[in-house]
């Protein structure tokens, strides 16, 4: 591997690391990482794709939007999320 190759990422960690991408938030080298990453990647790059679509789709979406079973249930799913991690 060359000084210009980006060390190999495996796609769980472009995953967990694709918000601070989208949001510009990752250090250079991380993002060249992602870069190659997805360029050779055509699972992650749909990932990334509907990311950005449903990102886009609720980005006037506040939380008076949802009903308050909604809320309670979203509220759920990221506990378990984050106990998962």
């Amino acid at each position: 591997m060359s000084l210009l190759t980006p060390r190999p990422i495996a796609c769980r960690e472009v995953v967990e690391m694709l918000t601070g991408y989208l949001e510009g938030a990752l250090s250079r080298r991380d993002h060249r990482r992602i870069e190659h990453h997805l360029a050779h990647c055509p699972h992650c790059t749909a990932y990334l794709s509907q990311l950005r679509e449903t990102l886009r789709l609720t980005g006037s979406l506040v939380s008076e939007d949802l009903s308050p079973e909604m809320q309670r249930e979203f509220g759920e799913i990221y506990r378990r999320w984050q106990d998962d991690r």
